[in-house]
């Protein structure tokens, strides 16, 4: 079950309640019956190892996937005007 974060209006007190994603949220603060508002907070959630996304979404992922490299730029000779030998 996920951890939600409400805060309240009031007093500012920030409180965590475990809760299914389908369960109403609480009505009042505990401290001050103020009204709670839910915050958007971080996700834990992190991606480790291999598998989908590194093997072909990340950048470092496969090579096929990835932006073929531009061509060093030539830079263009001059003919010299030498005399030839005799």
């Amino acid at each position: 079950m996920p951890i939600y974060e409400y805060e309240c209006t009031d007093c500012g007190d920030v409180i965590e309640v475990i809760q299914k994603i389908s369960a109403r949220a609480p009505g009042r603060c505990e401290k001050c019956s103020g009204k709670l508002k839910k915050k958007i907070s971080l996700t834990s959630f992190q991606l480790k190892g291999g598998g989908w996304y590194s093997d072909g979404y990340s950048e470092t992922g496969s090579k096929a996937d990835s932006p073929p490299k531009p061509e060093p730029k030539k830079t263009e000779t001059k003919p010299s005007k030498a005399k030839k030998p005799s």
